[in-house]
């Protein structure tokens, strides 16, 4: 039998290759969004991983702290450590700022932590933990800091004694650590100029400064420079023992909001990414669109290009299923053609993209089975123009 597929591919091998490259690089494009949500959910998820948390507490009817503000006082936490299943109880605070380095400004989520406690970063690739109460930090590799270098946050500057790998924020932006209370002066506190001004207003105002009362005023004012306030409070729970029942017991009694891993993670990944999700998924279903009229356009033109070809083959007696299946073969072909180059080249930029890439291979199964389909839906059209060639067109009738 006569594989017309074959033997059209190697007349015109180059139009067909030519062809594959596009339509590779359309499903590489395809691939490298699926990865882009891939590592989104897995940013989010890291970020919780990373906490070494089982419960969080936060500020009461707040989702924070990484979807909303949270302010709590920094004693809180005495509380809670004397509550039962309590296993560790650590204050821990979150602000993104922008860093100035080399020139630029490389954007960061600050993360103010008590050594040896939950919130403290994990493992390191390089250099050493902190081990100062101030002025010293470890910094996510992404963050492109290196060992020995100096950064500046807010009025202070901070050495990178040690690097850490995957410690992002939600949003895919590296973390840096320091002490939980350079972390506190550097979220809360006000520049030189809001403090004069404070306290200027804090003096004119009759109720602070009584002239029978003294030290009313100076206790006043030390109050509104001093930060005693955190974003969250981090929770080990014992072993066997239940966190959700902990949280429930932690919102009855104390009358803040306690959030398990799951709550968490529910939080994270279905309220923070929604929109993009949604946003990635309508770009998903246009790609699709876009790849199937590109194969049914390619298919059918190169089907019109040998009408008198399949005239001949109808002629000699040739089955309809036959020519159906050399144009099918020659459309699948074209599709995994396709995606060999677009999974080469979705593998080869992901490491460029400046967000986290993630390309699992379910996803790259499950895009094989959308282009079988894709391409088997796109070459209905062209088998249905050939199935109406007339036998006598391969003499001119």
């Amino acid at each position: 039998m006569i594989s017309l597929a074959a033997r059209d591919i190697a007349h015109s091998w180059s139009k067909y290759v030519l062809t594959g490259i596009g339509l590779g690089l359309l499903i590489g494009v395809t691939l490298s969004m699926a990865g882009i949500f891939r590592g989104m959910v897995d940013d989010a998820q890291v970020l919780l991983r990373n906490s070494q948390a089982d419960v969080w507490v936060v500020q009461k009817d707040t989702q924070g702290p990484y979807a909303e503000s949270s302010s709590l006082p920094d004693d809180v936490y005495r509380s809670i450590l004397g509550m039962p299943g309590v296993q560790q109880a650590a204050n821990v605070t979150y602000f993104t700022m922008q860093v100035q380095h080399q020139g630029k400004d490389t954007r960061v989520m600050v993360v103010g932590f008590e050594s040896g406690q939950p919130g403290a970063p994990p493992s390191l690739i390089a250099g050493r933990h902190v081990t100062r109460s101030h002025y010293e930090a470890v910094a996510d590799v992404k963050a492109g800091f290196k060992l020995g270098e100096k950064i500046r946050i807010r009025r202070n500057e901070y050495t990178i004694v040690g690097l850490s790998q995957r410690t992002v924020s939600s949003g895919g932006d590296p973390m840096v650590f320091i002490p939980l209370a350079d972390a506190q002066a550097a979220q809360f506190q006000k520049n030189n100029d809001a403090i004069v001004s404070g306290r200027e207003r804090t003096a004119a105002n009759p109720a602070f400064n009584r002239p029978n009362v003294p030290g009313l005023l100076e206790a006043v004012q030390m109050s509104q420079t001093t930060s005693h306030n955190v974003n969250a409070v981090l929770v080990q729970v014992r072993a066997r023992w239940d966190a959700a029942q902990l949280a429930a017991d932690i919102q009855r009694w104390k009358h803040l909001q306690a959030y398990t891993y799951a709550d968490m993670e529910e939080i994270s990944v279905k309220k923070l990414i929604a929109t993009s999700a949604k946003q990635i998924g309508l770009f998903l279903v246009i790609l699709t669109i876009v790849s199937t009229a590109i194969v049914s356009f390619i298919i059918y033109t190169m089907t019109l290009g040998k009408i008198r070809e399949i005239a001949v083959l109808k002629l000699i007696g040739t089955r309809n299923s036959t020519i159906s299946w050399m144009i099918l073969q020659e459309s699948l072909g074209l599709g995994l053609v396709g995606f060999i180059i677009g999974k080469t080249v979705a593998t080869l930029w992901a490491p460029v993209f400046p967000k986290y890439v993630l390309l699992l291979p379910l996803d790259a199964v499950l895009g094989l089975l959308v282009i079988v389909v894709v391409c088997t839906l796109a070459s209905v059209m062209a088998i249905r123009a050939a199935l109406k060639v007339d036998p006598a067109e391969a003499i001119g009738g």
